[in-house]
């Protein structure tokens, strides 16, 4: 679990938590053995035939050879029944130094050539045992995190951005039944939770309840509102981001529980018709939708030595004004000087992130309602 082959790939069980780990091709783990046990049966082989002379063939008799002598071919054949403890006793150490050798590097190296032949077995015990200890370790650290249903190119696009704005990838978590999705999602070290997430289970194994934020991307507005639905019984308090393709689904989103609803398929025709109009609107368009290029959209706390003072007049570019949750363009005449609790929503350089909670650059004080 969370390691993926190189071969087809399996369908994932319904529900299962897969954590991403390194991945290693099944030919590598397989040459690696391989080359282990032939070392160590090549290795014995030499070792008793150099010391042949502290070994006698009891059972050579009768045969070519009446005194017993030990030849290359009785090496072999004396460590491969030794090793895999048939033992068939017709070949013996009868000196105190071929005993020895027997005692303390024969005896271990048997030991080692059985672990590599069930070596398969004892990893594949390990591995789940581990990866049990990693699941339970992960779901006692799991709380105030982001749940992301579909992991398409929108979702991708938006777990960027969150970690590009100091999100750390161990708080998020993916749900998508798809092998494809949780392929990506191991590939960028984020925990994948496989299943349909309009299921409650699916979802509860993915710490809905827990969650601070839950982004909704699957490629079905059907599917987007079921699943909002569940996660906003499962979680009241979550903040519900989701997509959906057509605009008359919209307000459909909205009454199944999210809080924002973006229209995908009007955001891009928007685009399109502007960059028709105007090549050099859509460009600078195109430019704050990019991220961690050019400028950026952000959201930051008003400063104590901006208290007072009109929007227009700060340095960064603001574009709105959100005052007891409520959002107000810049122009707007409720904002025309800003208060104590204002949050800002400003456009400035992308080199200046990140930004959340943060405000600006640098570690000015907070103009809060606390101050």
């Amino acid at each position: 679990m969370g390691v993926l082959s190189g071969g087809p790939a399996e369908t994932p069980l319904t529900g299962q938590v897969a954590l991403p780990e390194r991945i290693r091709s099944p030919w590598w783990q397989l040459g690696r053995r391989l080359l282990l046990a032939f070392a160590i049966l090549a290795g014995t082989v030499l070792l008793v035939y150099l010391d042949r002379e502290g070994y006698r063939d009891t059972g050579d008799a009768t045969a070519a050879d009446p005194n017993g002598t030990i030849s290359l071919i009785d090496s072999v054949y004396y460590t491969t029944v030794t090793l895999s403890t048939t033992g068939y006793g017709d070949i013996s150490p009868i000196s105190d130094g071929a005993r020895l050798v027997n005692a303390f590097i024969i005896t271990p190296a048997r030991i080692g050539f059985l672990v590599l032949l069930i070596g398969t077995t004892l990893e594949v015990l390990a591995q789940r045992s581990r990866e049990l200890f990693r699941i339970s370790r992960w779901r006692k650290q799991m709380g105030h995190h982001v749940v992301v249903i579909g992991y398409g190119t929108k979702g991708r696009s938006a777990v960027e951005t969150l970690v590009g704005n100091g999100l750390d990838r161990e708080h998020v978590v993916v749900v998508d039944p798809s092998p494809v999705a949780l392929a990506d999602a191991h590939a960028d070290q984020l925990a994948v939770v496989t299943g349909d997430a309009t299921r409650r289970g699916v979802l509860q194994r993915a710490g809905v309840a827990e969650a601070d934020q839950v982004i909704i991307t699957t490629g079905r507005d059907d599917s987007n509102v079921l699943a909002a639905l569940t996660v906003r019984q499962l979680n009241p308090d979550a903040w519900i981001v989701a997509a959906v393709s057509e605009q008359e689904n919209a307000p459909l989103m909205r009454q199944s529980g999210a809080d924002s609803v973006i229209t995908s398929s009007d955001a891009v025709g928007r685009l399109l018709g502007l960059s028709t109009l105007s090549p050099t609107l859509g460009t600078v368009m195109e430019d704050l939708l990019t991220y961690g290029e050019g400028l950026e959209v952000a959201e930051r706390e008003l400063l104590v030595n901006e208290v007072g003072m009109p929007p227009q007049s700060l340095p960064d570019q603001v574009i709105a004004v959100i005052r007891d949750e409520k959002v107000y363009r810049y122009f707007d005449p409720v904002v025309t000087l800003l208060a104590r609790g204002d949050r800002l929503v400003v456009v400035r350089p992308a080199k200046e992130l990140p930004w959340a909670p943060r405000p600006g650059t640098h570690d000015e004080d907070f103009a809060t309602d606390e101050d």
